[in-house]
C-alpha cells in the first residue's frame, strides 16, 4: 500500500472537495508522485479542495528529492499548505493541511494539541467559507422571492397603519413609511442567501442532449471504421437525430424565454438584447470597497475641479447669480393634493427601484389603493411645511461606460448615473406639475429652450432649426451654427439659482421647499452590493430627478438674451446649446459680433458657474457654395474652432449643404445592421412579438426626426426605404422578390415618405393647438382672406411668399413653406379634428388611402 485517500464531496456540483491522505512512511519517490496525480484530477473536479492528512513529509525542514517535487506540484495547483508548528512528538511537521491559494475557503483559526495516546498531535481548524456551498461556488447575495412578494399580503403585513398626526415632522412620516413599509416586507418576503453561480451559456443542452452526444461519438468512429453498410446507416441517422434534437433544443429554448416574457415589453426587449448580443462576462474586480471609492472620489473630484478653474479665471465675482431681482411674490404655497392625484401621478412614474427604497417601487404601485393614504399624508405635509424629506435626498451612483470600446478600468471613461428612492420623485412630479403650470401662466422660460418641456422635443428644435437655416439660405446668407459643449452641466451649477426662482415671483413655502430641495443632498456609489462612503453635493442639481430639468431651464433662461443681444439666435435642449449668426456673405462686421457674442456666452458660463469646452466644440458653415469658406475662423475662449464639413447636432448629422446625406447613410447603416441581428430571432419569434422587436430596433431609427426627411431627393430616400422593405418582408416571410406594396397593406405600414408626411402634419397640428413649441406656430399662420369666402372657417394656412421661397430645398423642404401645403391639402374634417388622438387616426387612415390609391 502506497497511500490511503478518500474525497468527501460537501454541497451540490462537487463545490468544495475534501481530500483525507494517510501516506506510510515508505517509498516517497513513487507514492508522492503518484499523490500528486490524484490531487491533480480532484482539483479539477472540484471548484474548492482541503487536502489534508499524515504525509510523512518532514515540512519544517529544507526538502529535497521527492518531497520537493510534490511540494511545487501542490503550489502549481494553487494550494498552500498552511500548518506551520511541528504535529509530531518528536517535533516533525509530519500532518499537512492545505487549501486553494486566494479561494473561498480560508483558515480564520488553528490549534495544535498533544495527545496522550498517539504521537501524533490534534490539529484544530476553523474554516471560514465565503461562498454558498449549498449551491455553487459564486459568491453570495441576499435577495427576496419575488414570487412571495404579494400586494394583498403586503398591505396584510402593514396591518392598521399608525395615526398620522397632522403636525408630525415631514421628515418623521417619511421614515415612519420606510421603517413600516421594511418591516412588512421582511415579514412576507425575508431576504434569503443566493449562490451567483457561473452562467452557462448553453442552458438548454440537457443532460439527454449530452448522452446522444456521446453516443454519436461512438457510432462516428464506427461509421469511419466499420465496411458493414447497415452499420454506417445506422450511424449516420443517429448523428443526424442528434443534430435535430440539438436543434429543436435550442429552438425550444429560446422560444419559451422569449413566450415567457412576452406580455412585457420591456422583459421582451432585455431577453432580445442577451440573444442578439450576449453580454461578455465581465467579473468585478476583488477589492469593490476600493473600485468604489476610486469613483467617488474621481466624480466628486472632477465637479471640484472645474469649479476651482472657474472661480480662479473670475477676476470680479459677479453677483448676477446670487442676488435676486426685487419683484413681487405671484406664487407663496402649494396646492395640496388629493388621492385621485396621487393615483393619476403614480401610474405616469416609472417604477424604477432604488437600492435606498424600503419597497420595490412595482410592488408599491400594485398596492396603491392601501397606500394612498400616506402618499397624501406625506406629499402634503412636505408641501405644507416647505421641507423635502432628508431620506429623500440621497442619490445611488452606478457608473455607466460611455463607449464599450474604452477602457473600462480609467474612472474618467464613466459618466454618473444617479438613482433616487421612488416616493421622492412622486414628491417631486407633484411639484414639476405645480412649477409647470406657474412657468406656462408667467411665460418664464426662453421660447427656444425644447428641454424637458411638454410638447418639445429634439425633433421640434431641430424643425425650427433647419428651417432658419433654410430661409437664411434662400435671402442669400451664410449661417455658421456653434455647438456648444458644456461640461458636466447639471453638476456644477450654483445654488444661487434660489435667486432666480425669488426673482421670477417664488415665494413662502414654495422657496422654502425648493431651497430644501436643493440643499443636504449626498450621493454615493454602488458597484454589486458594495457602497462607498457618501459625499456632499454643495453645489448643482441632482442628475435623475424629475425637478432638476425644469429648475435647469429656469437657470439657462438668461443665455437666449445674451445670444440674441448680438443678433444671433439660438435652440436650446437642456444643456445642448445651438447659436447660429447668419450674415451676408461680403459682411465686415460679421467676425466682430460674433466673436463678441462668444466671448460674451463664455463669460455668462463662466460666471454662472458652467464650463465650456472649446474642443469638443464644433461649428459649421451654412453656404450655398459648400466648397468657399469665410475667410477666418470665429474664437471661443481664446480657442479657434475649425470649421467642419458636418457636425452632431442633437444625433442628427447637419453637412453645410443641408443635404442630410450625411445622416441618412448613417440611420440605413445602423438600421440595417440590427435587421440583420433581429434576423437571428426569426425562428423563435411569433408574428406579433416580431413586429415589436423590429418597431423597437429598426423602425424607431427611420422615424427619430423623421420630419426632417421629407422632400428627400429620391437617390438620398431609396436608402431608409430599403430598410424598410426589408424589414416588412423579414416580418412576413415574403421572398425579396415580391412586390413591398402588399406588405405594407397587410402590416397596415405607411410607406417612408407618407410616414414623414404624416409627422410633420402630426407637428403642424400640435403648434396650431398648443399641443406644441410656440415657435413652430409662429411660422404659420392661418389663411385671412380680404373677403367673406366659403373657406374662411376651413382652418387653412397661408402659404409662404415666393419671394421668400425662391430656392427649390427651400420649398420642398422648409417647414415654413411645407407646412402650409400639406395642411392645406388635407380634409377639413382632419384639419379640424377634436382631438390629437383623432387626428392622428384620421390622418393615418387618408394617407393610407392616398399611398395606396384606395
Amino acid at each position: 500500500m502506497r497511500f490511503e485517500c478518500v474525497l468527501l464531496k460537501v454541497g451540490a456540483r462537487d463545490s468544495l472537495g475534501i481530500l483525507l491522505v494517510y501516506r506510510p512512511p515508505r517509498d516517497p519517490a513513487v507514492s508522492l508522485s503518484e499523490l500528486a496525480e490524484v490531487v491533480s484530477n480532484a482539483a479539477l473536479v472540484s471548484q474548492q479542495l482541503i487536502v489534508l492528512g499524515d504525509f510523512n513529509i518532514h515540512a519544517e525542514t529544507t526538502l529535497t528529492g521527492a518531497a520537493q517535487d510534490f511540494m511545487v506540484a501542490m503550489t502549481t495547483m494553487g494550494l498552500t499548505q498552511v500548518i506551520s508548528r511541528p504535529t509530531h512528538q518528536a517535533g516533525h511537521t509530519l500532518d499537512l493541511v492545505f487549501i486553494v491559494d486566494g479561494g473561498t475557503v480560508r483558515v480564520e483559526e488553528q490549534n495544535i494539541l498533544p495527545l496522550s495516546w498517539s504521537d501524533h498531535h490534534l490539529i484544530c481548524l476553523s474554516f471560514a467559507v465565503s461562498s454558498n456551498l449549498r449551491r455553487g461556488g459564486g459568491p453570495i447575495k441576499m435577495v427576496r422571492p419575488r414570487r412571495l412578494m404579494d400586494p394583498d399580503g403586503l398591505l396584510r403585513s402593514l396591518g392598521d397603519l399608525p395615526v398620522l398626526e397632522t403636525g408630525d415632522p415631514v421628515d418623521v412620516l417619511a421614515d415612519r413609511y420606510n421603517s413600516e413599509l421594511t418591516r412588512a416586507l421582511d415579514t412576507i418576503a425575508p431576504e434569503r442567501p443566493l449562490s451567483l453561480r457561473r452562467v452557462t451559456s448553453t442552458p438548454w443542452f440537457t443532460e439527454e442532449l449530452a448522452v446522444m452526444k456521446r453516443t454519436r461519438r461512438g457510432l462516428e468512429c464506427i461509421w469511419r471504421k466499420s465496411q458493414d453498410v447497415s452499420d454506417q446507416a445506422r450511424a449516420k441517422a443517429a448523428i443526424k437525430a442528434y443534430s435535430v434534437a440539438l436543434r429543436a433544443a435550442r429552438k425550444a429554448f429560446t422560444t419559451a424565454r422569449i413566450a415567457s416574457a412576452a406580455n412585457r415589453p420591456s422583459e421582451l426587449f432585455r431577453v432580445v438584447g442577451e440573444l442578439l448580443r450576449p453580454p461578455e462576462a465581465q467579473e468585478l474586480p476583488d477589492d469593490l470597497a476600493t473600485r468604489c471609492s476610486d469613483f467617488a472620489h474621481h466624480f466628486a473630484g472632477k465637479v471640484a475641479q472645474i469649479r476651482h478653474e472657474l472661480d480662479s479665471s473670475l477676476t470680479v465675482v459677479s453677483a448676477e447669480v446670487t442676488e435676486a431681482p426685487v419683484g413681487s411674490i405671484l406664487w407663496d404655497s402649494f396646492r395640496l393634493v388629493l388621492p385621485d392625484d396621487v393615483e393619476g401621478i403614480l401610474g405616469s412614474v416609472r417604477a424604477t427601484t432604488c437600492a435606498l427604497d424600503p419597497c420595490p417601487s412595482w410592488l408599491v404601485k400594485l398596492a396603491k389603493d392601501g397606500l394612498l393614504e400616506w402618499f397624501v399624508a406625506i406629499i402634503n405635509a412636505s408641501l405644507g411645511q416647505g421641507s423635502f424629506p432628508s431620506c429623500f435626498k440621497q442619490a445611488v451612483v452606478k457608473p455607466l461606460l460611455k463607449k464599450t470600446s474604452l477602457d473600462p478600468l480609467v474612472c474618467d471613461n464613466y459618466r454618473p448615473i444617479s438613482n433616487l428612492p421612488f416616493l421622492g420623485k412622486v414628491l417631486e412630479r407633484v411639484v414639476a406639475t405645480q412649477l409647470q403650470e406657474f412657468l406656462d401662466d408667467t411665460d418664464f422660460l426662453d421660447r427656444s429652450q425644447s428641454g424637458f418641456r411638454p410638447g418639445h422635443s429634439t425633433e421640434t428644435a431641430l424643425v425650427a432649426l433647419v428651417d432658419d437655416l433654410r430661409r437664411e439660405l434662400d435671402r442669400g446668407s451664410v449661417s455658421l451654427l456653434v455647438l456648444l459643449d458644456i461640461s458636466a452641466a447639471f453638476d456644477t451649477i450654483d445654488h444661487g439659482i434660489l435667486g432666480r426662482l425669488s426673482g421670477m415671483g417664488l415665494g413662502g413655502t414654495v422657496l422654502l421647499w425648493l431651497q430644501s430641495f436643493l440643499e443636504g443632498r449626498s450621493q454615493m456609489v454602488k458597484l454589486g452590493d458594495t457602497c462607498s462612503d457618501p459625499w456632499p453635493l454643495t453645489y448643482g442639481v441632482p442628475q435623475g430627478s424629475i425637478l432638476s430639468p425644469m429648475l435647469f431651464n429656469i437657470y439657462m433662461k438668461p443665455l437666449g438674451e445674451v445670444i440674441r443681444s448680438f443678433g444671433g439666435r439660438c435652440h436650446l435642449y437642456a444643456d445642448d446649446t445651438q447659436i447660429h449668426y447668419s450674415f451676408p456673405p461680403d459682411s465686415k462686421e460679421a467676425p466682430r459680433v460674433l466673436n463678441q457674442c462668444l466671448a460674451a456666452v463664455a463669460d455668462w458660463m463662466r460666471r454662472n458657474k458652467l464650463r465650456i469646452n472649446p474642443d469638443k466644440t464644433e461649428a459649421l458653415l451654412v453656404n450655398r457654395a459648400s466648397d468657399r469658406g469665410i475667410g477666418w475662423q470665429p474664437v471661443l475662449d481664446g480657442v479657434a474652432l475649425r470649421l467642419k464639413s458636418q457636425v452632431r447636432s442633437l444625433g442628427v448629422l447637419l453637412d453645410s449643404a443641408l443635404t442630410l446625406e450625411a445622416q441618412v447613410s448613417a440611420v440605413a447603416r445602423r438600421a440595417f445592421a440590427q435587421l440583420k441581428l433581429v434576423r437571428q430571432l426569426r425562428p423563435y419569434l411569433v408574428k406579433s412579438d416580431l413586429t415589436t422587436v423590429v418597431h423597437a430596433l429598426v423602425t424607431s431609427r427611420l422615424d427619430y426626426c423623421n420630419a426632417l426627411y421629407l422632400g428627400l431627393p429620391l437617390k438620398t430616400a431609396r436608402k431608409l426605404q430599403l430598410v424598410q422593405r426589408s424589414a416588412a418582408r423579414l416580418i412576413t416571410g415574403a421572398n425579396y422578390r415580391e412586390r413591398s406594396t402588399p406588405l405594407f397593406k397587410e402590416l397596415h405600414w405607411l410607406p417612408f415618405i407618407f410616414r414623414s408626411q404624416f409627422k410633420v402634419q402630426t407637428i403642424i397640428y400640435k403648434a396650431l393647438n398648443g399641443l406644441g413649441p410656440t415657435y413652430l406656430r409662429d411660422r404659420i399662420s392661418f389663411h385671412k382672406p380680404a373677403r367673406s369666402l366659403r373657406s374662411s372657417g376651413e382652418a387653412l394656412l397661408s402659404p409662404l411668399p415666393i419671394s421668400q421661397a425662391r430656392l427649390v430645398s427651400t420649398r420642398e423642404r422648409a417647414f415654413s413653406a411645407v407646412a402650409p401645403r400639406l395642411w392645406n391639402s388635407l380634409p377639413s374634417e382632419i384639419r379640424q379634428a377634436p382631438t390629437l388622438l383623432a387626428f392622428r387616426r384620421e390622418l393615418k387612415t387618408w394617407l393610407f388611402r392616398c399611398a395606396f390609391g384606395e
